[in-house]
């Protein structure tokens, strides 16, 4: 079983680590590549960087195609090599993932069309952009599509998966070895609970981190044949 994972700058890297950490624990014949244009380090959002293990030109297909979320997701949507790629994996995988802000990278894909799916809270809003449905959970499961929310989500959505391919038993041996049993020191995980001020934080940083994010996807979206409504 290949595993294919979209590196690219400005990841966040959670969005990665975090599901490839479990799915890395499937058994079997499972094998995990970090796929990006070249094998040269990539910078991710947390300043360090990470190394491709695989070209787009070396991974031409994989059974599992996952692709994670950060600031440099509106770039990977502004590149047709990348897009290209993830689009020829995308059509022939057995399953089509995402986590985080990756989901709209899929949707630009047209991977998406007529699918439920989910994002980052700040960004679920923009996924009927791309023609799919937004739904408020963790985890969502449509079919052979299966997205997580965001950065954390993605163990919940790995394990998800891992209990669709593996079976429940082998998914919570895997959550065991990871002794993942969450007791967060805040109850701040959600816009609700968290509060209108500590929202407004986050809407004032992000505006500063990527300026314009919001009015860029739209363009985005219609460059790759959306409406951008």
């Amino acid at each position: 079983m290949r595993i294919a994972f979209l590196l690219f700058p400005s990841i966040t890297q959670l969005d990665l680590t975090g599901p490839a950490q479990v799915l890395a624990r499937l058994g079997g014949d499972a094998r995990l590549d970090l796929v990006w244009r070249t094998i040269d380090p990539v910078m991710t959002d947390a300043g360090f960087a990470m190394v491709p293990t695989a070209t787009f030109d070396t991974v031409q297909s994989a059974d599992i195609l996952c692709v994670p979320g950060g600031i440099g997701v509106n770039a990977v949507i502004a590149d047709d090599d990348a897009m290209n790629w993830v689009k020829q994996i995308g059509a022939d995988a057995e399953w089509v993932t995402s986590v985080c802000t990756g989901s709209l990278i899929l949707g630009a894909a047209g991977l998406l069309q007529g699918y439920r799916a989910t994002s980052h809270w700040a960004w679920r809003d923009m996924l009927p952009l791309f023609g799919a449905t937004p739904v408020a959970e963790r985890v969502v499961i449509d079919r052979n599509r299966v997205t997580g929310g965001g950065v954390t989500a993605g163990i919940d959505f790995a394990l998800s998966l891992t209990a669709l391919i593996r079976g429940e038993m082998h998914a919570q041996a895997v959550q065991l070895s990871l002794e993942y049993d969450p007791a967060p020191p805040f109850d701040a995980g959600t816009p609700d609970r968290a509060g209108e001020a500590i929202v407004a934080g986050f809407q004032e940083r992000m505006a500063k981190l990527a300026p314009g994010r919001e009015e860029e996807l739209r363009s985005l979206a219609v460059r790759r044949g959306f409406s951008g409504a």
